[in-house]
Formats: C-alpha cells, sequence, structure tokens
C-alpha cells in the first residue's frame, strides 16, 4: 500500500524568535515538495507564533498531558495546543520516557487525549543500546506499542516513530537491515490488533537523520518518513532529508 512520506522536525528545547525563519525557510521549500507532508514541533514558546507565520502549515507541540486541564502546574494539554494553532503532538519520545519516567500507561493516556483534542500523534517507541546488544530489541519494542497504542484512532491521525536510543543525537545509525526488521515487526503487531487499518498508518525513523543517510533510510522496507532531530534546526540541513522524501515518491 502507497503511503505519503512524512518527514517531521522536532526542535527540542531549542529555538528563540529568531529562529521563526528557519521555519519559514524550510515550509517554503516544503512547498515544492508537494508529495511529502513535512512538520515542525518547536517548543512550546513558538507554537502560536508559528503556525500564525506559516497558515495551513503543520505545526505540533513535543509532549502533553493526559488531563485537558487541572492543577497540573507547567504543563500543557492538548486542547491548550489546538487552541495555539498545533495540528498534531509528539507522545512517549524517550526523553520523556526515560528523562520524566513515563509508562506505557502514561503515554496510551497523552495520545488518547491527543486525539480527543482533535490533533493527530506521533507515538514514539525504541529501545536502549544495552537491549539492542542483547538481541531483545523487537521484543522491547514491540511491548512498547502493545501498551502505549491507543484502542481507537483514525489511521490518518496516528504514526509510530521508532527511534533507537542510541542513535538519537549520537550519530550512530542502525543497519538498514535492522531498520527494515523493526519496521516490518512492528507493523506486523499493528495488523495483529488492528487488521487492515495498520497498513495505511506511518512508521517513521528517527535517530541521527541528516541528508547524507535519508535516502537509503527512507527507501527502506515500511519505513513512512522520518522524524528528525537536531538536523530539523535549520533548512539547510533539513530541506534535504525532505527533498530525499520526495525523490521516493
Amino acid at each position: 500500500m502507497a503511503r505519503r512520506k512524512y518527514v517531521v522536525g522536532n526542535w527540542k528545547m531549542n529555538g528563540l524568535a529568531a529562529a521563526m525563519g528557519e521555519a519559514e525557510a524550510i515550509f517554503a521549500a516544503a512547498k515544492g515538495h508537494a508529495a511529502v507532508d513535512v512538520a515542525i514541533c518547536p517548543p512550546f514558546t513558538l507554537i502560536g507564533a508559528m503556525a500564525a507565520a506559516q497558515p495551513g502549515a503543520a505545526v505540533g507541540g513535543q509532549d502533553c498531558h493526559s488531563a485537558a486541564s487541572g492543577a497540573y502546574t507547567g504543563s500543557v494539554a492538548a486542547p491548550m495546543l489546538a487552541d495555539a494553532g498545533a495540528t498534531l503532538v509528539i507522545v512517549g519520545h524517550s526523553e520523556r520516557r526515560e528523562g520524566c519516567g513515563e509508562s506505557d500507561a502514561d503515554v496510551q493516556a497523552k495520545a488518547e487525549a491527543a486525539l480527543g483534542a482533535g490533533l493527530s500523534v506521533i507515538l514514539c517507541v525504541g529501545e536502549p543500546r544495552e537491549v539492542r546488544e542483547s538481541g531483545g530489541a523487537i521484543d522491547y519494542v514491540l511491548a512498547q506499542v502493545a501498551g502505549s497504542v491507543p484502542a481507537d484512532f483514525g489511521a490518518d491521525r496516528l504514526a509510530i516513530a521508532y527511534e533507537p536510543i542510541w542513535a538519537i543525537g549520537t550519530g550512530l545509525v542502525p543497519t538498514v537491515a535492522d531498520v527494515e526488521a523493526m519496521h516490518g515487526a512492528i507493523r506486523d503487531a499493528l495488523a495483529a490488533r488492528f487488521n487492515d487499518k495498520a497498513q495505511a498508518m506511518r512508521i517513521l525513523y528517527g535517530g541521527s537523520v541528516n541528508g547524507e543517510n535519508a535516502a537509503e533510510l527512507l527507501g527502506a522496507a515500511d519505513v513512512d518518513g522520518a522524524l528528525v532531530g537536531g538536523a530539523s534546526l535549520t533548512a539547510g540541513k533539513f530541506v534535504p532529508i525532505v527533498a530525499a522524501a520526495a525523490a521516493l515518491g
């Protein structure tokens, strides 16, 4: 089944108002690659301004709370993201799972909240290096998929992002064969649970993606796009990834 490529920039805790020019350049270039869906998830402080400056562009949040409102100092609710102009949100990133102790149940609740607020969701999974080296990577990731993916969602509104933790920001990249094996296993697990809907879902790869390796990674079986960290902060580094996705159709 043909699925549109999806390239998403996760700016993490980077970006002041001066970075808006990079977003403008990225979205302008993306218009020349209409076959690819492109999104940027900036820090919360830039979502409103970026969405207002780029009408129709896909701007997202990097996390949300599972509650719609309440006494949760420092947290941001999914309806608040939507109100600011966001159309999507990342949940379950390893930096949240590991750094903030989020469980699969926490991630599932956040995904459900985001979907309920009308946002699309990118749900992250991935294994640490010791699990990869022990040979248990696929079982580890499939357990995250089973525990994190909501029971009810539209296939066009939820994407899985496989990000091996040991490859994030390190320059280390798994082999294409390893990526294909993991993405295929995720697809099979989704199919066993959700039947035909799994074929419409997009599975992204993330972890040290750049302009040099994007074509090889994005051309792998069952890789429907990329969740990009550091290389998404500037148009000069991010646009070549988008172009690589576009060249694959």
